[in-house]
């Protein structure tokens, strides 16, 4: 979504982004689509430690206050969260001042989030899984039928895998029941934090 001021272009893209690690992958991606661009300014607001939201700014070189936390502000304005919002800008040749630049980035982060699909959030719970290693891929699938991925998995004890899993608060009971009767008991569930989402 491309906006223009005093002969500056800005350009905003919306990324959804669930934590940190999308969001700076979405940043790094917008900047390698526009390498020419004078700034790459953006806000985010992404899950962060349990049950708290990590919610960042950077004015990549314009006056400090001017660009990023207009564009977080706009994200609180939308009501949204899981997402980042990166606004381009192609310097046109006349200075905005302070109030200026404040006010293009935060209108062009703004008229990038109307246009932008809503998905409700799902609250989701964050599991530490561990079964019998011969049953890893049978587990994985199982996972991924309630809607749930592994986030990560270890297989330091030689009998059992260990994945960490997030999965939609409300498939959590039907998983462990279809877990355990795939390990036959010999599953272990364990809630690593409260729903997020």
């Amino acid at each position: 979504m491309e906006t223009r001021e005093k002969g500056s272009r800005f350009i905003a893209t919306a990324v959804p982004a669930r934590d940190e690690e999308e969001a700076d992958l979405a940043i790094e991606t917008v900047r390698s689509e526009f390498p020419d661009a004078t700034h790459h300014c953006w806000g985010m607001s992404v899950a962060g430690r349990p049950g708290e939201r990590l919610e960042r700014s950077h004015d990549a070189g314009e006056p400090k206050g001017t660009a990023g936390p207009p564009v977080l502000q706009a994200i609180h304005s939308a009501g949204l969260g899981n997402l980042v919002v990166v606004v381009t800008r192609y310097f046109g040749g006349t200075r905005l001042g302070k109030g200026g630049l404040a006010r293009a980035y935060r209108a062009a982060a703004t008229r990038v989030l109307q246009d932008a699909p809503r998905v409700e959030a799902v609250p989701m719970s964050r599991l530490l899984i561990s079964v019998p290693l011969r049953l890893d891929g049978e587990a994985r699938h199982v996972l991924a039928r309630h809607g749930g991925r592994v986030d990560s998995s270890s297989y330091d004890d030689a009998e059992r895998s260990v994945l960490r899993a997030s999965v939609p608060a409300g498939a959590r009971d039907r998983l462990t029941e279809d877990l355990q009767e795939i390990a036959r008991g010999q599953a272990r569930l364990e809630e690593i934090d409260r729903p997020q989402g």
